[in-house]
């Protein structure tokens, strides 16, 4: 029995199908010599489509073949009726024992059959589906009053979730990145909190020469700065703390003895007020602020442990008066635009003011690389809207962001952070704490598994390994089970996700349409077709922003994008479902799809037989000086 998504995807395409084609007289006299209907007012064609390799006559009699139930009874109970007319295209599909109806204006034409028998007749021809901009008004009035079921899932299922893996002294050599990329790596990350520039260097060279040696597949860079971190200063010796007991942090230099340490903030004592509770390395430890003096604040430990050297110190529910970019960070960051990595995750982003400030810095480099800030702090919060719609996504850094605010916030502020990216369509990696345990045992948590699947059903982009990585004893075994997770999880959640953006996309709808609108309803359009059909997307990008709708929109399938650019190609190893694919594009553009369908063949993605959904669309189109959208059905042959 077909799906109501089947269904309804069906009526939106094969209305536009009968539009174009009433226009015809071969199709009209088709439609008047049978009975099926009077020919009225020529429609207007709000939606170009053609059928190749078949005239229309003989695509109505093969439809009637393939339907194999007559269309000319009024009789059948089960009816899908379609009204032709000059005005509107609009859909208003309602159940009819089993059936569907829907209509298309005025001068009736009527359509019987099974609705579930409706579906075959994709397998009867490719269908090029071209949207102009002037042609949109009535597409956009597309809606649907029956709930949507479950997609189709094609055969040649691939994880979707992203992999960023933090590369660090247990992964660090050509061996063990060449593993963690066959293991599921995706990103590497670069954790500038630790290390110097020559051992980063090594990681970034390693990096490049896999890309070069493994053509068919991507690792993308991303340096993470260490931001304006408050530290304690240099122990002898760990100290162990007690209930109870009084200690002292000073922001005097060189201070180490059993009662104080100092730290590396100046204005320490300034931000922190009695009552305030400090917590060291995220809550491993925690003391009560009980008296300032004008270089000392002293405490009282609430939860005791051992203090080692240089440890990490929060102020709970606050953020440090610091610049969210540190003189250290931007040497880094000058070290990342040498290196031409892909990504900068800036850690303690408070504001906008730090993403624009770093925006204008790469320009004035002439830099290609995206920012990714990381909402960690307290104060990061009431500006997320204001973060994120500067940036070009965000990653939700839940060690500190627990540490700031309350620890049981954190789980709706997860959601909430994954929610205004996927509204935004920017990208959003979920991080800290994923597979903690796996740092020192070879088998995780039931918890972590959870949390795992947690950030997938909400629609995280990708999913981040920092110790497990960096300096676990079972880095691989880490990678392995977040790609496990992450895998059987995508393959039972729900298309909701899609149909909601949908709606979202119809409510924004004021009347003028940007080239924006048409590129997001273009791409709804053609997720809706490759699920319907099962059918995994090609699609063929110079700057990228395609298949990032695409991704944005969640297909079922995998989304292949071949682009000619290379730092395209590295940027897109990022978002959701995409599999970037590096080739040069030919002057003529069957050639170029061929030879991309060729490519996957022989790579194995693609069998013989295998339905496929070629795009090609945008403001700088590569075959067309206009701006246009293009859609393709094709059979896979040899």
């Amino acid at each position: 029995m077909a799906t109501i998504t089947e269904i309804s995807s069906f009526v939106g395409w094969i209305s536009s199908e009968l539009t174009g084609l009433a226009s015809s007289r071969c199709v009209g006299r088709t439609f008047h010599k049978n009975g099926w209907g009077r020919r009225g007012a020529r429609p207007n064609a709000t939606v170009g489509l053609s059928v190749r390799s078949m005239r229309a006559a003989e695509w109505w009699d093969d439809l009637t073949e393939e339907i194999g139930a007559p269309l000319c009874s009024m009789q059948q109970a089960r009816v899908w009726k379609v009204r032709m007319g000059p005005s509107q295209l609009s859909h208003s599909p309602i159940r009819e024992e089993g059936g569907l109806s829907g209509t298309v204006g005025s001068s009736n034409l009527k359509l019987h059959a099974p609705a579930r028998s409706l579906f075959s007749w994709f397998k009867l021809a490719r269908c090029s589906f071209c949207l102009h901009k002037d042609k949109l008004n009535a597409l956009h009035e597309f809606q649907l009053s029956v709930p949507f079921g479950e997609t189709r899932l094609a055969p040649d299922f691939h994880r979707k979730t992203k992999i960023v893996c933090t590369v660090g002294p247990s992964t660090n050599t050509r061996e063990m990145i060449w593993k963690l990329a066959e293991e599921g790596m995706n990103v590497a990350r670069l954790n500038m909190s630790h290390g110097d520039h020559e051992s980063h260097q090594k990681i970034i060279d390693l990096v490049k020469e896999y890309n070069y040696q493994h053509k068919d597949n991507v690792i993308a860079v991303m340096l993470d700065t260490k931001g304006p971190e408050v530290r304690s200063g240099d122990l002898p010796q760990p100290l162990l703390l007690k209930e109870g007991q009084e200690f002292n942090f000073t922001i005097k230099r060189g201070v180490s003895s059993e009662d104080t340490v100092s730290v590396n903030y100046d204005d320490f004592v300034n931000d922190v007020e009695v009552g305030d509770v400090l917590l060291v390395d995220g809550g491993m430890m925690s003391l009560a602020v009980r008296a300032k003096t004008p270089d000392t604040v002293k405490c009282t430990a609430i939860d005791g442990g051992e203090l080692k050297s240089r440890r990490h110190l929060n102020v709970r529910g606050k953020s440090a008066t610091l610049p969210s970019i540190t003189e250290k960070d931007w040497e880094d960051i000058k070290f990342g635009v040498d290196n031409k990595v892909d990504f900068f995750a800036v850690s303690f982003v408070k504001d906008a003011k730090a993403i624009h400030e770093l925006k204008e810095f790469l320009r004035s480099c002439h830099a290609d690389i995206h920012i990714i800030p990381k909402i960690e702090s307290a104060d990061s919060i009431p500006n997320l809207q204001a973060i994120i719609s500067a940036s070009d996504g965000a990653m939700v850094a839940r060690g500190d962001l627990g540490a700031e605010l309350p620890i049981e916030d954190v789980p709706l502020l997860q959601e909430e952070i994954i929610r205004t990216c996927r509204s935004m369509q920017k990208p959003v990696i979920v991080a800290t704490n994923m597979l903690e345990s796996m740092i020192n045992h070879p088998t995780p948590t039931r918890a972590e598994v959870s949390d795992i699947a947690i950030a997938v059903k909400e629609g995280a982009d990708a999913i981040m390994l920092s110790g497990e990585t960096a300096h676990g004893k079972y880095p691989l075994k880490a990678v392995k089970v977040m790609h496990n997770v992450a895998m059987t999880t995508e393959s039972t959640v729900p298309s909701d996700i899609l149909h909601t953006t949908a709606a979202a996309i119809q409510t924004g709808y004021c009347g003028d349409i940007s080239q924006g609108h048409i590129s997001a309803m273009f791409a709804l359009h053609a997720t809706n077709m490759a699920n319907t059909l099962g059918a995994p997307i090609i699609v063929f990008t110079q700057t990228g922003s395609m298949p990032i709708l695409l991704s944005h929109f969640r297909p079922s399938s995998t989304i292949f994008a071949f682009t000619n650019q290379e730092r395209v190609k590295q940027r897109l190893a990022l978002y959701h479902g995409v599999l970037p694919i590096h080739m040069q594009f030919y002057e003529d553009a069957d050639e170029t799809f061929s030879r991309a369908i060729k490519h996957l063949m022989n790579l194995k993605y693609l069998k013989q037989g295998e339905s496929v959904t070629l795009v090609r669309s945008g403001t700088r189109s590569i075959w067309r000086s206009e701006f246009t959208h293009h859609i393709q059905v094709r059979k896979v042959q040899d």
